[in-house]
């Protein structure tokens, strides 16, 4: 007697399990992402407590860089040699987005921050998945789904939320501040969207250790011409602690969680799902700054998780067998 139920052809198993395996991917680099801004945005956390401690921009990204290039330096030398070869024109442009990716925007950031609490500055640099977004539809003719608008929807609502306490009107400091990071936000839009297009072809990890060590780079020598060289060494035990923290958890694990999570989710959706930084730099700024945490921010929480939580849902495109 036959049977009611009709074996799965090999091409159709073999459909479903790269679509399984896709789906996989996707979630993981989503994941990665996650994780990555979350050490990420702790850097502003870090870059206030520096700041008590009497030094200025400058010498934050110069201590943070030169505590983070010799990582970056052993992953480029240990993958330049990989296959393909790069050509004049790629390291041209891994160079390129170093420094507009990398030392621009933080140097940037690091300014603003001087200007304003940590908590706006991360509600201005999370406007960076709709640049993305945008860079996307008019640079590379991308379309946005319903729902990638309808998640980030939620989660800038969230964000509103969470730091509506910290926005003024007022003060020209903090429109110098804000703007400053608004710049900031741009330029690593734009890094994002482009190092989407080179990874493919570069590598993941070479890609971080090259634009990271050109980053670092400018970032020391813009000490070196600004300041007395000498004094980079001459900080307290304070200091170089809190720039260890900084090098170490708010730059080098983020940048390559982050790469790998653009490798695997795209930079749109890796940027969308860094809205989770925001919320985690309100509880960090509550267990270290003793910045209070109010019944709006909480409400504001739960709407960046939905955004979220949308996000992770997309249905991946069903590959074909």
């Amino acid at each position: 007697m036959p049977s009611s139920s009709s074996p799965t052809s090999p091409a159709a198993a073999a459909a479903g399990h790269a679509h399984a395996l896709h789906d996989s991917t996707y979630l993981s680099g989503l994941a990665l992402a996650a994780l990555g801004a979350v050490f990420f945005s702790a850097k502003g956390v870090v870059a206030k407590l520096l700041y008590r401690e009497g030094i200025d921009a400058v010498t934050v990204i110069a201590l943070r860089m030169t505590l983070a290039v010799p990582v970056f330096l052993l992953i480029a030398i240990w993958t330049l040699s990989r296959s393909p070869r790069l050509s004049q024109r790629d390291l041209m442009r891994v160079a390129l987005l170093g420094i507009v990716g990398y030392y621009g925007s933080s140097m940037l950031d690091f300014l603003g921050l001087q200007y304003i609490t940590a908590g706006l500055e991360r509600l201005i640099l999370f406007v960076t998945p709709t640049l993305v977004l945008l860079l996307g539809v008019f640079v590379f003719k991308r379309r946005v789904t319903a729902m990638q608008w309808l998640s980030m929807g939620f989660a800038y609502a969230g964000i509103v939320l969470v730091f509506w306490h910290d926005v003024t009107l007022g003060g020209g400091a903090v429109v110098l501040g804000a703007g400053l990071v608004f710049a900031a936000a741009v330029l690593y839009a734009i890094y994002l969207v482009y190092s989407g297009e080179l990874i493919q072809r570069v590598g993941t990890l070479r890609l971080v250790a090259l634009a990271m060590t050109v980053s670092s780079i400018f970032s020391i020598g813009q000490y070196f011409v600004l300041r007395e060289p000498a004094t980079l060494w001459q900080q307290s035990g304070a200091v170089w602690s809190l720039s260890l923290i900084n090098a170490s958890l708010c730059t080098v694990l983020p940048v390559i969680l982050t790469m790998f999570g653009v490798a695997r989710a795209g930079a749109g959706d890796a940027a969308q799902i860094g809205m989770i930084g925001p919320v985690s730099t309100l509880f960090l700024a509550f267990w270290i700054l003793g910045e209070p945490i109010t019944p709006l921010q909480i409400v504001g929480t739960v709407l960046v998780m939905i955004g979220i939580f949308l996000l992770s849902r997309r249905r991946v495109p069903t590959i074909a067998p």
